[in-house]
């Protein structure tokens, strides 16, 4: 039986935290840990597809404003050439057919495909990997992201009634993600990151609606065999799709005739990227394809030939979902090159006391404005609260209802839908009135999510805890329950954290992690930190043995003495150095020796394999935090902060 340590006299060299890298193939954007003044900072080695795209999201807020402001400057200063330029036409051409198109409506029509592409890609991502895998976290986002775009449009059309504009109610009903996530991170630590979360899934709701809007309500006259010709090439993109094919280069190809079939038909091609967004699968790395591209790799440096490289790169582009390669490639051009360039050719307005003056008295900026900056969070925090009722709490938001008021009212900022939709549906004055009313919903909508902030920091520290965090149950990643009778168990046995983790004797990052483990371990009595063997084999050929020998020291009640020897000499793991590790620790060593040879504990280690394979973990060190995978950097600050929110969430919901 393993032993079990309790208490708090146990040795403090347990391993807490979370962080998924993978010691196999590791992904591109991620690093090494690496040692800064004697102690381990792994800040970016738990890099996660969702954690990059807000990162990226949040950063591109700072070029978009940069963006806003030039093409502001240019048009003030020399409006004749801004406008002449974005006039040029540019023209591509095949057998003396093609597409010619004024410049801005090549960034409207055809750059920002790729945007709407990242935006499917992430929607995809979330519902097979993320949150919204469990269908019923769908919901309430759903409804609350559809009636923020039905209030919001009310009040456009009370405040347009009777007038030529009121047929650009779109304009009043969409959010802007790189604007409000960023907006959410020049206000720190105010809102939990959980509430950017809840964000991204309102607003992939809000953009896949508004590119319905835009097809619907918002495109010319529509040829129709134009539109039946799009609709046959998305079939066949479909049974492409349906067997097998996975060579990006096909997809282009068809995706690009799509894109032009539906422009001369009449219907705003951009849907095309959201539609293939959606339909790339996203999945984690399953462990016998990591293995797999290892051998491949392995055979390639005994004998490196052209057809073998070609077979690693075949080998580990099948270990990474084709989600995730996509996004990390366009995603960072769509938010740092596109959407910045998208505001610059359509921002640009000569700003003037008259234009202010009627801009401000215009029942188009207003219904903007107000569409945005109240009906937005009169219709999201409506929404939720609605629901809530109305389900007796079995819908309730992933956040505190002070995080949902700060969320609603951050989904005011309305930017590059309500700005595509506005080139559409006015010209002239009206567009005019239109940029102002969207550029004033940004400024408000800012200043209202600030006083919301500070409403919440001025309530006492347990009621703000509340407000932020909620109390609604998180979704359990853990496939297999701790079991105190045969789980490797230390700390107290009613801790309100718990810590499990997957892990390899062997694994350098394993081993890296466990200074900065002991140190937030020490800083922390109330939590329990639980050991499962995940070895490594197809890269750390001693992995499995250690583990085995683990087990064996732990049959004479010296798992934790063995854990660290094993850790502090991770370069020294064979048999001989197992079995001086035994006479250290004073014991018996005929038994452990005759343990280890016939392999006494090996289906112990292969239970805990199975049950990393029941969570989806594919490498190591692989943490999960109160049954939640924790996806975060595991240094020092990283874990503290993931403790910390998950003890007071436990807190609050005991309370």
């Amino acid at each position: 039986m393993p032993r079990k340590l309790t208490g708090r006299n146990t040795p403090n060299h347990a391993l807490i935290g979370n962080a998924r890298h993978n010691a196999v193939v590791t992904d591109s954007d991620s690093t090494a840990p690496s040692s800064s003044a004697g102690r381990v900072s792994v800040r970016g080695a738990a890099s996660t597809p969702l954690r990059d795209f807000l990162r990226t999201e949040t950063g591109s807020a700072m070029v978009l404003l940069a963006a806003t402001l030039a093409a502001l400057a240019w048009a003030n200063i020399a409006h004749a050439s801004y406008e002449d330029f974005w006039h040029t036409r540019f023209s591509v051409t095949l057998g003396g057919r093609g597409v010619s198109l004024p410049l801005r409506e090549w960034m409207n029509a055809g750059l920002m495909t790729f945007f709407f592409f990242v935006v499917g890609l992430e929607a995809r991502r979330e519902f097979d990997m993320g949150d919204l895998r469990d269908r019923r976290q769908l919901s309430l986002p759903a409804i609350a992201g559809v009636c923020g775009m039905i209030v919001p449009i009310a009040i456009y059309l009370a405040i347009n009634a009777g007038h030529s504009s009121v047929h650009g109610w779109g304009a009043a009903m969409s959010t802007d993600t790189a604007f409000a996530l960023g907006m959410l991170a020049l206000l720190g630590s105010r809102f939990p990151e959980r509430l950017r979360t809840v964000i991204l899934t309102v607003t992939v709701v809000d953009d896949f609606l508004a590119l319905g809007v835009i097809a619907v309500a918002y495109s010319e006259d529509v040829d129709l065999p134009a539109l039946l010709a799009g609709l046959c090439i998305f079939a066949v993109i479909l049974l492409v799709r349906a067997v097998g094919v996975r060579h990006g280069w096909a997809y282009a190809l068809l995706g690009a005739a799509a894109w032009v079939a539906l422009l001369k038909s009449g219907v705003d091609p951009v849907v095309v990227g959201l539609a293939l967004g959606l339909l790339t699968y996203a999945y984690p790395s399953p462990r016998s394809e990591l293995e797999r591209a290892t051998g491949l790799f392995r055979a390639f440096r005994e004998q490196p030939t052209p057809e073998l490289e070609r077979s690693v790169r075949r080998g580990l582009r099948s270990a990474v979902s084709p989600n995730e390669r996509l996004q990390q490639l366009y995603h960072p051009w769509t938010s740092h090159v596109i959407v910045p360039l998208f505001a610059l050719a359509n921002m640009g307005i000569v700003i003037s006391g008259d234009l202010l003056a009627r801009a401000f008295t215009s029942p188009v900026t207003l219904g903007i404005l107000f569409g945005l900056v109240v009906g937005k969070p009169i219709g999201i925090i409506g929404a939720a609260w609605l629901t809530n009722r109305l389900s007796r709490g079995r819908m309730t938001p992933q956040v505190g209802w002070g995080a949902v008021a700060g969320g609603g009212t951050i989904a005011g900022v309305g930017f590059t839908v309500s700005l595509l939709i506005s080139t559409l549906a006015f010209q002239g004055r009206q567009l005019e009135e239109a940029k102002i009313g969207i550029l004033s919903a940004v400024v408000c909508a800012f200043a209202a999510t600030w006083a919301v902030a500070l409403v919440i920091w001025a309530l006492p520290p347990r009621r703000r805890a509340r407000a932020l965090i909620g109390t609604a149950e998180t979704m359990v990643d853990l496939a297999v329950p701790v079991d105190p009778d045969r789980d490797h168990v230390r700390g107290p046995a009613d801790a309100p954290v718990t810590i499990v983790e997957y892990g390899d004797f062997e694994c350098p990052y394993c081993g890296q992690a466990e200074p900065v483990i002991r140190e937030l371990l020490a800083g922390h009595a109330s939590v329990r930190y639980v050991w499962r063997h995940l070895p490594l084999t197809d890269v750390h050929p001693h992995a499995q043995l250690a583990a085995e020998a683990a087990e064996c020291a732990a049959e004479q009640g010296a798992f934790w003495e063995m854990h660290e020897l094993l850790f502090a000499h991770q370069g020294a793991l064979e048999a001989r150095d197992l079995v001086r590790y035994a006479e250290q620790l004073g014991l018996d060593t005929d038994r452990f020796r005759q343990a280890l040879r016939d392999r006494t504990w090996a289906t112990r280690v292969a239970e805990d394999v199975e049950s990393a394979d029941l969570s989806d973990v594919s490498g190591t060190p692989t943490f999960f935090i109160n049954d939640r995978r924790h996806l975060g950097a595991y240094d020092i600050e990283a874990l503290s902060a993931a403790v910390h929110a998950a003890k007071t969430r436990a807190v609050l919901r005991s309370g």
